[in-house]
Parts: structure tokens; C-alpha cells; sequence
């Protein structure tokens, strides 16, 4: 599907709700400050809900469900901002009324939905895109040049150590969902998933990986209340792999934030070093600086990201916020839509890169190493 006019994108939101929550912080203002764009509708858990929603947003169209919200003839892109488990049946709804697709990440609950919507994206021909939105970071974009440019040389190397900020002692309310594994919202696809993705934008694709996971924290506590709940989600993910240019790499994961390291990310090279670190793991969404030395430099820099990444000059006022790195996977979906390039991550994508964290589940349960 391509849209060959010029006309605004006419969007419709499922999972957008007057009580706050992800999409009212990102989804919403990245499109907000953009052209090309019009927010047309939203579906909310009940009619109720969308009629609050649709009065505290400013949005003409509000449906008690996703169903009514797809049947409307007027949208062209829906996207899909719910909780992972509820992703299949609002995305298979929309493919089968011929909607372009922007889904959060993970897209499927486990791999074999991954694949199911996937497979029915292409069957149904229509386009679509995911939330893998952290390979769109201005400083991600730099170091993948950087690379490319020959900045380090050959790469022998690549370690990082991250904190997933949640998973950790205590939980949100209402966030009780992540700490079951068998939701499909876990620090494994989410902050992970989306950390490996980056990582592999720029440095290429696991050949076959390694892989501990552990639950440490079996019982956690409410923010507030201080109600106990048990976590069967891993809170620690240690992964050990070789990528395609031979490189080997070594990731470690933790749950909860660190009193030290919170994000560090170190690229070495035969000729060079680069490192990234940031205020948290989940790398769609920290705030980054990249160091770097090559050659006689006996110590990293700072390597300001240049201003040619910041190409999105609605986006200019939320630099280093959470709607910056989605508004410009935004500008690039709107492109693709009128231009029919190919430059997001779609349902084809996610599927691959779920199968790379099944095979680290996979390698985890049996001690083997696994080619994704």
C-alpha cells in the first residue's frame, strides 16, 4: 500500500487513555509536531473511556473498541499502543481491513505470533511498521557511521552493561503485567529487545549466541502500598554471541537500576574505541553521549553527535525525551507511506528479532549455544 497524495496521514490510535500511560507520552506529541499527520481517532478499553479520552485529547473520533476503530473507512495508519498480549487481535483486525500497521514492540507475544502477524501482514499486502525505534536514535545513527566510516578499524569487540530500570525491587502500580513472563513484557523483549536491535543496526546480525537468565527477585513490592507480588519475569539476562563480521560480543542485563553503571556501551576495534553511555537501558528512550579514541589518543572524548542527526527539526523542543526517537520513526514511516521506500523496521523484522530472543530463551533453558 502507498498513499500518492500529499494529504495528511489520517491516524488512529488504539490504547490511548485519558489516565496516562505510553502512548500520551510519546505517541501523542511525536505526532503532534508533526506534518503530514492527522490524529483522527482513538479506541480505549471502553466507550466510556474513549469518550474521556477523546474529550481530554482533542480527538473527533472516539470508539469503545479497536474493532469500531479499524472499520472506519477515514483511517489510514492504525497504531497499536495496548498491552503486548492484546497486540495479536488488534493487528489481525487491522490487516484483514487493509489499515497500514504501526505496532509497539515487541510485536507478538512470543515468536509464533511474531511470525502468525507477520505472515499475515504479507498476505494481506498492506504496510507495516514496528517500534523498534531505538536504531533511530541521533547517537545510535553516529556510531553505526562512525563504523561504517572505519572509525575503529576492524571490530574485535563489543561489550555493554545496562539496568532495565523496572524489574527491579518495586513495581508502578498498574504495572504488575511485566513481572509475568507468560505476558510477553519482560526485560528480555523490552528494554533488551530494543538495546540488541540498535546494537545490531550498527554492528550486524548474531550468528549464534549464548545465553543465562535468572528470576533473582522472586517477590516484589507495589510503589505506594507496598503490596507484595511474585515476578517469574528474568531480572537478570547475561548473553555471550558471535555477529556476522566475526566480532564477539557480551551483553549483560539486570533489572531495577544500579547505583553505578546504568548504561555503558564499548565498541573496540583494531584501530579505535567508541563508547556509549546513557542514564538507563532502555536505550529507546536514555539520554547518550559517545566517546571515542582512535590511534595515538591515549584517552576516549567526547564526540559530540553532530547536527546533521537532529533531522527532524519539528522534534527539536524534546531532544533527549521519550516522544523524539518514535517522531522521527514517525517522519521515516511518512516517507515510506508516500514514496513506498522501505527505511522502518517492519512486521518481517520484528519477527527475525524475536527469533533472536527465542533462541536466547532457548540457549538459556538448555546451556547450548544457538544460532538465532
Amino acid at each position: 500500500m502507498r498513499i500518492t497524495t500529499e494529504n495528511p496521514v489520517r491516524v488512529g490510535i488504539v490504547g490511548l487513555s485519558a489516565r496516562g500511560g505510553w502512548a500520551p507520552r510519546s505517541h501523542l506529541p511525536a505526532l503532534r509536531r508533526l506534518p503530514g499527520y492527522e490524529l483522527l481517532a482513538l479506541a480505549a478499553s471502553s466507550p466510556e473511556s474513549a469518550r474521556a479520552a477523546g474529550a481530554a485529547y482533542g480527538i473527533p473520533r472516539a470508539y469503545g473498541s479497536a474493532g469500531d476503530l479499524v472499520a472506519d473507512p477515514d483511517v489510514d495508519l492504525v497504531v497499536v499502543s495496548v498491552r503486548v498480549p492484546l497486540h495479536r487481535e488488534v493487528i489481525l483486525a487491522a490487516l484483514a481491513a487493509g489499515k497500514a500497521v504501526f505496532s509497539e514492540w515487541p510485536l507478538g507475544n512470543g515468536l509464533a505470533e511474531a511470525e502468525e502477524l507477520a505472515a499475515a501482514a504479507e498476505a494481506a499486502g498492506v504496510r507495516t511498521f514496528a517500534g523498534l525505534q531505538a536504531r533511530t536514535a541521533p547517537a545510535v545513527r553516529y556510531v553505526r557511521d562512525l563504523l561504517a566510516e572505519g572509525y575503529a578499524g576492524e571490530v574485535l569487540s563489543t561489550s555493554l552493561i545496562a539496568s532495565g530500570r523496572r524489574w527491579g525491587p518495586s513495581f508502578e502500580p498498574g504495572a504488575d503485567y511485566l513481572l509475568d513472563r507468560d505476558n510477553g513484557g519482560t526485560l528480555l523483549t523490552i528494554p533488551f529487545g530494543h538495546t540488541v536491535d540498535a546494537l545490531t543496526a550498527a554492528l550486524g546480525e548474531f550468528t549464534e549466541v549464548a545465553a543465562v537468565t535468572a528470576t533473582r527477585r522472586r517477590t516484589v513490592h507495589e510503589e505506594g502500598t507496598g503490596r507484595a507480588a511474585a515476578m517469574t519475569a528474568p531480572d537478570q539476562l547475561a548473553l555471550s554471541g558471535v555477529l556476522e563480521s566475526g566480532a564477539v560480543a557480551s551483553l549483560h542485563f539486570r533489572g531495577g537500576l544500579a547505583r553505578a553503571t546504568t548504561f555503558h556501551w564499548e565498541v573496540n576495534g583494531t584501530d579505535g574505541d567508541l563508547v556509549v553511555t546513557g542514564d538507563h537501558g532502555h536505550l529507546q528512550q536514555a539520554r547518550l553521549t559517545v566517546r571515542g579514541a582512535r590511534g595515538e589518543e591515549a584517552a576516549v572524548r567526547e564526540l559530540p553527535v553532530p547536527a546533521r542527526y537532529f533531522d527532524v527539526p519539528e522534534l527539536d523542543d524534546v531532544r533527549d525525551e521519550v516522544p523524539y526517537n518514535i517522531g522521527v520513526q514517525y517522519e521515516r514511516i511518512l516517507r515510506d507511506l508516500r514514496a513506498g521506500t522501505r527505511t522502518v523496521p517492519d512486521f518481517a523484522h520484528a519477527a527475525r528479532r524475536q527469533r533472536l530472543l527465542d533462541a536466547i530463551e532457548r540457549s538459556a533453558a538448555t546451556g547450548a549455544r544457538v544460532a538465532p
